[in-house]
C-alpha cells in the first residue's frame, strides 16, 4: 500500500471512532523520516485509546500491518503510531493546542479528501 493510501486509510479509520479534527499533513518534502502525518484529537483517555485501537487492530488485521512502534501514554493524552511512511498522533485537544503541530510543520500541505458524486437516482 502506498503511504497517501496508508494515511487515508489511518484518518478513516480514526473517523470510525468519532476523532476529532482529523488532519493529513504532506511532510515529503520537509522531512527524511516519514511522508505523511496524521493527527487526530480525542476528547478523553477512553476516547484515545477506542481511536488508536481502531487504527493498529484494523491495520494489523486488514492489512497484516503492525506498527513499527507506539509512542507516549494516554495518561499524558499524545500517542504516537509509526508506520514509517505516515505517523499518526492521536492527542486530546488540550494537548494538541498546545504542542500546536500544524504550525511547527506550516508549510506542509494538507491533504484534501475528494468529494464523492452524488449517486444518481
Amino acid at each position: 500500500m502506498d503511504s497517501r493510501k496508508l494515511a487515508l486509510l489511518c484518518r478513516e479509520l480514526a473517523d470510525n471512532k468519532k476523532a476529532e479534527d482529523i488532519l493529513i499533513l504532506d511532510v515529503r518534502e520537509l522531512s527524511s523520516v516519514t511522508d505523511y502525518f496524521v493527527i487526530a484529537s480525542g476528547s478523553s483517555e477512553p476516547h484515545l485509546r477506542a481511536i488508536v485501537d481502531e487504527v493498529v487492530d484494523r491495520l494489523r488485521k486488514d492489512c497484516d500491518l503492525p506498527p513499527n512502534a507506539i509512542d507516549g501514554t494516554f495518561q499524558a493524552a499524545w500517542v504516537v503510531l509509526d508506520y514509517f511512511d505516515v505517523i499518526v498522533h492521536v492527542m486530546r485537544k488540550d494537548v494538541r493546542e498546545r504542542y500546536d503541530l500544524e504550525t511547527l510543520w506550516g508549510d506542509a500541505p494538507r491533504v484534501r479528501l475528494r468529494k464523492r458524486a452524488p449517486a444518481r437516482a
